[in-house]
C-alpha cells in the first residue's frame, strides 16, 4: 500500500470516528433535555386543573419513581426533606432491608414533593399531620369520590384518629405513592378500601388565625366537652388554624383551668384553649355562633 493510500484510509477512519462521536454527543444532549419523569411511565398529571405548585410536586415525586427509589419505613424524615435510610418495622418482616436502602415512606415522599414545589419544608410530619395541615385550601370526603379532585391533591387512608397512608393524586384514578417495604416508589390505581378523604394543599400564604399547640397526646373533640367523641390526638406541638372560640365546659389540666374552647376547621373539632399557646382567651379570634 502506498503512502497516499495510508493517508486516504486514515482520513476515512478519522471521519468515521468524528461521525460516531457527533452521534453519541447528540443523543446524550437529547436525552439530557428530557425531564427525568419521562422514564416513569404514566407518572405525570393525568387531568387538567392542577396548580403550578401541584405540578411541581408531582414532577418531584415522579423523578424519584424514575430513579427507582425504594420505599423505606421511616425514610424521608431527616433534618431536611429527601431520601434517608429507613428502619426496621417490627410489624413487617419485609422491612428487614430498609436500613440498607435510602428512600421514602409515604409521608416522607409527600414531604419531599411539596418541599420541592414550595421551596420550603411545609409538610413535615406523618400522614395524619399532613392530612390535617393548616395549609389546606380545600378538603374532600370519601363520600365525594375522586370526581372533584385535581392532580397534586393528597389522598389519605385510615380513620380520623389513625391515618396511616398518604399519596399524591395524579388524576384519572391514578396516584404516585411510597407503598410498602420491599417495593419501589410506584404509580398505582387509587384504592377505595379504607380511603378517608383528600386535601388540596395551599403552598402560598396561610389565611386565618394560626396558633401553635403544646403538649403531646392532646385530643380534639366533636363538641367542646371532655366526654365528647374523640377526633384526633396531636402527637406533639402542632400548628393549627382557629376559626372561632367560645366558653363551654371548664377544664383543669396540667396545672391550668379554663372554660374556653377553640374550633379547628381543619379537624372539624374542638380543643381546650389550655393547649393553645397564648392567653386563656385568644386575642383577635371571634366568638363562635354555633
Amino acid at each position: 500500500m502506498t503512502l497516499g493510500s495510508f493517508r486516504r484510509v486514515g482520513t476515512a477512519v478519522a471521519a468515521l470516528l468524528a461521525l460516531l462521536l457527533w452521534t453519541a454527543v447528540s443523543a446524550a444532549a437529547a436525552t439530557a433535555g428530557r425531564p427525568a419523569v419521562a422514564a416513569a411511565e404514566g407518572c405525570a398529571p393525568l387531568a387538567p386543573g392542577a396548580s403550578a405548585a401541584a405540578e411541581r410536586a408531582i414532577a418531584a415525586a415522579c423523578a424519584q419513581v424514575a430513579a427507582g427509589t425504594w420505599y423505606t419505613w421511616g425514610g424521608g424524615h431527616g433534618a431536611e426533606p429527601g431520601p434517608t435510610y429507613g428502619q426496621v418495622d417490627p410489624t413487617d418482616p419485609a422491612s428487614e432491608h430498609d436500613p440498607e436502602r435510602r428512600g421514602f415512606d409515604c409521608s416522607g415522599l409527600v414531604r419531599y414533593a411539596y418541599a420541592q414545589a414550595a421551596g420550603s419544608d411545609i409538610l413535615d410530619g406523618v400522614a395524619s399531620q399532613q392530612y390535617y395541615t393548616h395549609r389546606a385550601a380545600e378538603r374532600f370526603s370519601a363520600a365525594q369520590g375522586l370526581a372533584p379532585l385535581l392532580p397534586g391533591d393528597l389522598l389519605a387512608w385510615g380513620t380520623s384518629q389513625d391515618l396511616h397512608h398518604i399519596a399524591l393524586y395524579l388524576g384519572g384514578g391514578k396516584m404516585v405513592e411510597a407503598r410498602q417495604s420491599g417495593t419501589k416508589l410506584m404509580v398505582s390505581d387509587v384504592r377505595t378500601a379504607g380511603y378517608f378523604g383528600a386535601v388540596r394543599v395551599n403552598t402560598g400564604p396561610v389565611t386565618g388565625h394560626v396558633f401553635q399547640t403544646w403538649g403531646s397526646g392532646v385530643w380534639t373533640k366533636k363538641q367542646p366537652a371532655l366526654r365528647a367523641e374523640r377526633v384526633y390526638a396531636f402527637p406533639g406541638p402542632t400548628t393549627v388554624r382557629v376559626a372561632c372560640q367560645k366558653h363551654a365546659e371548664e377544664v383543669t389540666s396540667d396545672g391550668y383551668t379554663n372554660d374556653a374552647w377553640s374550633y379547628l376547621p381543619d379537624y372539624q373539632a374542638w380543643v381546650t384553649n389550655i393547649y393553645i399557646q397564648g392567653p386563656a382567651w385568644l386575642d383577635g379570634v371571634d366568638t363562635c355562633r354555633f
